[in-house]
């Protein structure tokens, strides 16, 4: 998942895309997704009711829990349950699809590319849409990638 800044920083678009509409510029080398002041509001705050457009994708642990493959409107949290979070993969997929989207990023695209792997690593983003946010979009394949084998199989994704 290119770690737990790869996921902040499709949080960090998802943030965005729910408040304006559009995608924020891409980050350059020493910027930090956490430090995005609209990121940092939303993570502060408390999924509301209805659920937000991004719920399942921001309002889930980082590093622990999981996604099952049935629909649900709200992250599950319960600190008393292993994991503490759980969310819906049904939900996620749907999502991540809404983020390849606005980052024109083929669906199909293997993140296990080289083609991925280059615009992951490369220091200078191209013009290319998806290409301009190559961790984002690295992380949405890995994502939609999991979702869609969860929601096939049954299994539940952890967040371990």
């Amino acid at each position: 998942m290119w770690g737990y800044s790869g996921l902040h920083t499709v949080r960090r678009l998802a943030v965005h895309l729910a408040t304006d509409g559009r995608l924020p510029e891409p980050l350059d080398q020493a910027q930090r997704a956490t430090d995005d002041p609209l990121l940092s509001k939303v993570y502060k705050a408390l999924p509301g009711d209805p659920p937000g457009p991004f719920d399942h994708l921001i309002h889930h642990s980082d590093c622990e829990g999981y996604y099952v493959p049935v629909d649900f409107a709200h992250v599950i949290v319960d600190k008393k349950a292993r994991g503490g979070y759980l969310g819906s993969s049904v939900r996620l997929l749907a999502e991540t699809r809404r983020l390849a989207e606005a980052l024109g990023l083929p669906e199909d695209l293997d993140p296990h590319s080289e083609e991925v792997f280059e615009v992951a690593d490369a220091e200078e983003p191209t013009t290319e849409r998806w290409q301009r946010y190559g961790v984002e979009s690295y992380v949405c394949l890995q994502l939609l990638q999991a979702a869609k084998l969860s929601i096939a199989t049954g299994a539940a994704i952890a967040f371990v």
